[in-house]
């Protein structure tokens, strides 16, 4: 028979701490994906709520008078959780940017494939793109690290300690937006290049022999150099990918230091 014992205090604190996570888990990067059940977010929000309570030491809840007090502090903690999740996952639309970029260089932009990862309708390249950063995310053990740096919270802003500053705020997502063009670029460069190339190419061919219709060959030909493009620099991703999950650190220890 298991006798377990806590004070009102502590189921305080508890809740205060599974508000932050459950809201981390729901828009975390590999956590917040539409594949994994909710019920899975939801169970493995409390066990990490309960082991993070028995570890932590400050039990300290902020001092409140009445229920709308208490409502306050647990909206903070959730819009905390929020933020600090969405500095990782907003990381992740850089490879969408990309994919669309590629997409409309080669002639796919019209074509449109549902992504079960987020159930929205996504480029085809883009979801190549995601597709991979997912698996490298797994393999490198990227996902361990939201982990931590969401257990690290709790010591660099304590419950109920979070201070919302919309000029770091603000600060943080023109710092983003800058990396943001220069990250993606960098990934779909090898394509934009190659279709820059073969336009100038078709250009050339359309005026010393007009009578071929360059408009219905280069369709054709766009798509299968660009796919050939993608099939040779598929190797490459890796690498790019380093760039991405860089991201997913500064805009994660930037997200926690605006607030703190």
């Amino acid at each position: 028979m298991i006798d377990y014992q806590f004070t009102f205090e502590d189921l305080e604190f508890f809740l205060l701490v599974f508000a932050r996570i459950s809201a981390f888990m729901f828009v975390a990067p590999f956590f917040s994906m539409a594949n994994t059940p909710r019920r899975v977010r939801a169970g493995f929000s409390l066990i990490l709520s309960v082991l993070l309570t028995q570890v932590l030491s400050d039990h300290n809840v902020p001092e409140y008078s009445t229920v709308l007090g208490y409502s306050v502090i647990v909206l903070t903690e959730t819009l905390t959780g929020l933020l600090i999740g969405l500095g990782a996952n907003i990381c992740m639309s850089i490879v969408h940017f990309a994919g669309k970029v590629a997409d409309m260089d080669i002639g796919l932009s019209m074509v449109q494939v549902l992504d079960p990862l987020t159930r929205q309708n996504t480029g085809f390249v883009g979801t190549i793109y995601q597709y991979c950063l997912v698996l490298i995310m797994l393999i490198t053990d990227m996902h361990y690290f939201f982990l931590r740096a969401i257990v690290e919270t709790f010591t660099l802003i304590p419950i109920g300690g979070a201070k919302f500053s919309s000029e770091k705020l603000l600060t943080v997502m023109i710092q983003f937006m800058t990396d943001f063009i220069t990250i993606s670029f960098r990934l779909c460069l090898p394509i934009v290049a190659a279709m820059l190339i073969l336009n100038a190419v078709l250009g050339v061919l359309a005026k010393t022999a007009p009578q071929i219709n360059m408009f219905s060959v280069g369709i054709q030909i766009k798509i299968l150099v660009g796919l050939g493009i993608l099939f040779l620099t598929v190797g490459t991703i890796p690498s790019a990918s380093e760039f991405i999950f860089r991201e997913m650190r500064i805009m994660v220890t930037a997200m926690v230091n605006s607030m703190r």
